[in-house]
């Protein structure tokens, strides 16, 4: 089980985007995870009117590496750490480990 998953809301703790919040848009792989808004860059695009892509300057978001990020905590909106544990019936869940509270159901 992953401890950081789509749809998560997370906090960058190391690097030039420290601090900023984000929704993970996606997982790339084993370790690295592309989120809404940050690690953007501009790269220039050639023009390619076969697949109807228009050339120019274009922002897009590259992947950042998942030691790089930790879930954010709303109620201690903080960035948080997360472990897994297993419950009474069987099934895995992730918590955070300040609260201990249960971070999806």
């Amino acid at each position: 089980m992953r401890k950081i998953k789509k749809g998560d809301q997370i906090v960058v703790i190391a690097g030039r985007d420290k601090g900023k919040r984000g929704v993970v848009l996606s997982l790339e792989g084993e370790n690295k995870l592309i989120v809404e808004g940050i690690n953007l860059v501009r790269k220039h695009q050639k023009p390619n009117p076969g697949k109807s892509i228009q050339g120019g300057i274009v922002e897009k978001s590259l992947p950042l590496h998942i030691s790089n990020v930790a879930l954010f905590n709303p109620v201690t909106n903080k960035a948080d750490k997360v472990g897994i544990r297993l419950l009474a019936d069987g099934r895995k869940v992730r918590f955070y480990k300040s609260t201990s509270e249960v971070v999806d159901i």
